[in-house]
């Protein structure tokens, strides 16, 4: 997603670009099944999405606006509520399957004349040093380019063969994923439960049923998948207090384990990273596809840029600026993200009071709320031009570009 996303942002600038993709999307499913994986969009997102012209090919499929959310304490009485209301917004984002963005992305992709798919392939080997960095692919394609992107997720081959190295820690935890069908509606309603082995979060769905993200122990995590469909959805009740009544249904599960990963750098001479071969973040504030797409709009502000000052985009000064604003905010979200699995996924007594407290007292105080919804919406601060509300989406500029190249996949 967050490849594609920086290729029909650079492609409507003119640039030339080759994507290098596994995989087609799929094109076709039933309109009442649900992806297993499935993103909670920030405003940010949408509008970076809405300015490449993807966002109505989104909501013909499927995309599912919530507004409101409620989070609370399992060990306590402390709970906090948002209401898109309270800042005059009509929702607080979008509950999306992944499948759904892909496939607006790569069509959009398809319309660009700029754009070459070399899809299915991946990278054999990355030369740099030379006057310009090249790729040699498994299917024995060469690619030379400007620049080379790594939008090839978490176990980027491309972050590898740049010798760009990462750092961080096993959460040890794992995350169930599944669609469920509860017997209340959710009221199109975010739900949280901080519960000692890990979050369990509910997030809306638009046909009625709630894709759900349950992060626990490994050994939880194992017993909660070998569990028949009734089994699970005991446990399911359980653990979410019949907030949502009983469950009529799980779709099949998926499991994955969890870990805070940030890229030392994130650039090489030619190479530049993106999304989650650069930094990867708890998923119990749904940011991480969030933190990609601002990425990609970043860096095509950067590349922009540089081409009209007619700086060479694959030098190092020209990726500093991206790398400069871009690793300060992922760093600041994942301290936050690990701050919060902290904090919440521990049972020692005093803390327990404290962060009740806490929930309850940024509940009653308004102007907190709206500061901290607002924010996690992407309404302020300083964002790339992509992120903003009427920008100038789909004008392809003129003249003639460096080729650059993104990789996508996660292999």
């Amino acid at each position: 997603m967050v490849g594609g996303v920086l290729g029909c942002a650079l492609a409507s600038q003119g640039f030339t670009v080759v994507l290098v993709e596994q995989r087609e999307p799929d094109t076709d499913w039933p309109r009442d099944d649900v992806d297993q994986r499935v993103s909670a969009l920030t405003r940010a997102s949408q509008h970076i999405l809405a300015n490449l012209g993807v966002w109505d090919r989104m909501s013909e499929m499927r995309v599912s606006p919530y507004r409101g959310m409620r989070v609370w304490d399992a060990t306590g009485n402390g709970s906090i509520e948002f209401d898109a209301a309270e800042i005059g917004e009509p929702d607080l984002g979008h509950i999306v399957e992944n499948r759904v963005t892909q496939l607006a992305l790569w069509k959009r992709l398809g319309e660009f004349s700029g754009v070459c798919r070399l899809c299915p392939d991946s990278v054999h080997r990355l030369e740099l040093g030379g006057e310009r960095p090249w790729l040699e692919l498994n299917s024995g394609r060469r690619v030379e380019a400007d620049l080379i992107v790594a939008a090839d997720g978490a176990n980027s081959a491309v972050r590898k063969l740049a010798g760009i190295t990462c750092s961080g820690w096993s959460y040890h935890q794992h995350a169930i994923v599944a669609t469920v069908e509860p017997e209340k509606h959710h009221g199109k309603i975010a739900r949280q439960r901080f519960m000692p082995n890990g979050p369990l979060a509910f997030l809306p769905i638009d046909n009625g049923s709630c894709s759900i993200v349950w992060s626990t122990l490994p050994e939880h995590a194992g017993f909660l998948m070998v569990l028949d469909e009734a089994g699970f959805c005991r446990e399911l009740e359980i653990a979410s207090q019949g907030v949502l009544g009983r469950m009529s249904r799980v779709g099949p599960r998926a499991l994955f384990p969890l870990s805070l990963r940030h890229a030392q750098r994130y650039l090489a001479d030619g190479v530049v990273l993106i999304g989650d071969a650069a930094h990867g973040v708890h998923p119990l504030a749904g940011q991480g596809v969030n933190l990609g797409f601002l990425d990609a709009a970043v860096l095509a502000d950067v590349l922009g840029d540089a081409r009209e000052r007619g700086h060479p985009l694959g030098c190092r000064a020209t990726l500093r600026r991206y790398e400069r604003s871009r690793k300060g905010h992922n760093l600041e979200m994942l301290a936050l993200m690990d701050l919060f699995k902290r904090v919440f996924s521990n049972e020692y007594q005093p803390l327990i009071l404290l962060r009740n407290l806490g929930l309850n007292l940024a509940d009653a105080s308004g102007p907190l709320k709206r500061l901290l919804v607002r924010r996690a919406m992407g309404l302020t601060g300083e964002l790339p031009s992509l992120a903003c509300p009427f920008t100038r989406s789909g004008q392809l500029t003129t003249g003639r570009s460096p080729p650059l190249t993104i990789i996508q996949g996660d292999k």
